[in-house]
């Protein structure tokens, strides 16, 4: 007897982008403008992935005034942008600990999905207490096994956090006094996701070497040994 549910097709698996972006007061006139339009850019090139069997879930926590989850767990192709307003201190140490409790949450971030890249992007220093949030973040559970970016925005970001956020991976720690260098770092992001999105294991971060940006004006330089980041189980395994 003909049975239509054997003829069912295979559900792609999420690769999830997780963006922790500075909202406050410091970012306001052409830094937050220049921010909105440059994940617009990258939401659109995601959304265009999705239109071949690829999945990118992207999920946006700002901090600001407040820390706020401005887009949740939601396939880029269907995030309905909202321009980022910029106001009020830098909570980065909550924002961290609501990223980390959607990446510790199965119904939120499934165990299905491939390593997700986390991206903080910041200005300046923050005004609540970081250190436990970003240790629990970079070392325990199953946020510690995410990929991560950052990106210094002028020069009154605090590099040092933002070097401890990457700790432990093959990236450089970004910089952007201008527009053209934040567009710079969120291509080369687009195209870090893109690229694992293609490839036969999605778990394995591709070497900075392995990314060219035309005419970009900033660029991150692979480590010595120009390794990779691999994940520790296969392809067809839960990552988490």
């Amino acid at each position: 007897m003909f049975d239509p549910t054997k003829f069912t097709t295979t559900k792609a698996k999420p690769l999830p982008v997780f963006l922790l972006l500075d909202a406050s007061s410091s970012m306001s006139g052409n830094k937050i403008d220049d921010l909105n339009k440059a994940v617009k850019v990258m939401l659109n090139t995601f959304a265009e992935e999705e239109k071949m069997e690829r999945e990118i879930p992207v999920s946006v926590i700002t901090f600001g005034n407040e820390v706020n989850l401005h887009v949740s767990f939601t396939k880029a192709s269907q995030v309905q942008w909202q321009d980022l307003q910029a106001n009020g201190m830098t909570p980065m140490g909550t924002a961290l600990k609501m990223a980390k409790a959607m990446i510790e949450d199965k119904e939120t971030t499934p165990s299905r999905a491939y390593r997700p890249l986390a991206v903080l992007v910041s200005d300046g220093q923050p005004n609540d207490s970081w250190e436990r949030p970003l240790e629990d973040f970079i070392n325990q559970g199953r946020s510690s096994k995410c990929d991560r970016m950052a990106l210094a925005i002028g020069h009154d970001a605090d590099e040092k956090i933002l070097n401890r956020f990457i700790e432990g991976t093959t990236h450089q720690l970004f910089y952007a006094e201008n527009a053209a260098q934040l567009h710079d770092f969120f291509q080369y992001l687009t195209m870090s996701v893109t690229t694992r999105s293609r490839s036969n294991n999605p778990n394995e971060v591709p070497a900075a070497s392995e990314i060219s940006l035309d005419g970009a004006s900033i660029h991150a330089k692979p480590q010595a040994n120009g390794s990779r980041q691999t994940a520790a189980k296969s392809d067809d395994a839960e990552y988490f």
